[in-house]
């Protein structure tokens, strides 16, 4: 059970400078999702990691420093939550190992410190940190903070790689994929080119003629109502996302991300 006395005080909220989170956390899909948890007080793994888990994370645990590359190496986390302040290896140390890692390097790090001077912040983001959280905290800005890394290193990834992303949508030129909430959608050839142009246009209207134009190479003997076909269909297979193609009523569709 978690210490009354740390639960009291780590459940206190302070006052923070408001950060602006990711508007795509607040979608995010937590249980897709891996974070572990570092801190050599035990009380504080298991009250963040219920807090994580009560929001869907898969996670685990370790109070031993030393055993963290190892641990890490087997658990393979999208995140690790990592405290500062720790006997035998500190958590700056432990950070730059993670970061020569060949495995570890690309994983995120969200540091925990109960020190809020401006050096102590610059020391860790120059170690590799992406964020920092000072104690005591809030659970809700943690769960929060996480989501927002994990969204914001997802959003690098794909950008990387060339994916686009809209929502739970995410479409892969190369491979010809599309997947809706990790799940693959099996898209004809048009439908497919019909979704890429839509996405690379989030919230611009594309009137039925430029579709025509753009997806169809305006075939001559091709009518308007073909592409309405064809976005039925489309939304049909894409489920409860479809509706994020809106109709505009007299001139075409643009998809838009609620």
């Amino acid at each position: 059970m978690v210490g009354a006395k740390l639960l009291q005080t780590l459940c206190r909220i302070k006052s923070v400078p408001q950060i602006p989170f990711m508007t795509d956390a607040s979608t995010f899909d937590s249980s897709k999702h891996s974070v572990l948890i570092i801190d050599d007080e035990p009380d504080l793994c298991e009250l963040i990691e219920f807090h994580l888990q009560k929001d869907g994370f898969r996670t685990a645990t370790l109070s031993n420093p030393l055993e963290a590359i190892g641990t890490a190496r087997d658990f393979c986390p999208d995140l690790i939550i990592l405290d500062v302040m720790m006997p035998e290896l500190d958590g700056l140390r432990l950070c730059s190992m993670l970061k020569v890692d060949s495995k570890l390097k690309d994983v995120p790090i969200l540091f925990l410190t109960a020190k809020c001077e401006p050096d102590e912040r610059v020391k860790g983001f120059e170690r590799g940190a992406d964020d920092y959280l000072t104690k005591p905290f809030d659970n809700r800005e943690l769960v929060a903070r996480t989501k927002a890394i994990l969204a914001r290193t997802i959003k690098r990834k794909l950008a990387i790689s060339g994916k686009l992303e809209a929502g739970p949508i995410i479409l892969d030129p190369e491979s010809h994929e599309v997947m809706v909430s990790g799940k693959l959608v099996d898209l004809t050839h048009t439908e497919f080119r019909l979704l890429h142009l839509m996405m690379e246009r989030i919230g611009r209207v594309q009137s039925r003629e430029n579709l025509l134009v753009n997806v169809w190479n305006y075939d001559t003997d091709i009518e308007t109502r073909t592409v309405d076909n064809h976005v039925g269909r489309l939304r049909g297979k894409l489920g409860e996302v479809g509706d994020l193609i809106k109709t505009v009523r007299g001139v075409g569709y643009k998809l838009v991300l609620d």
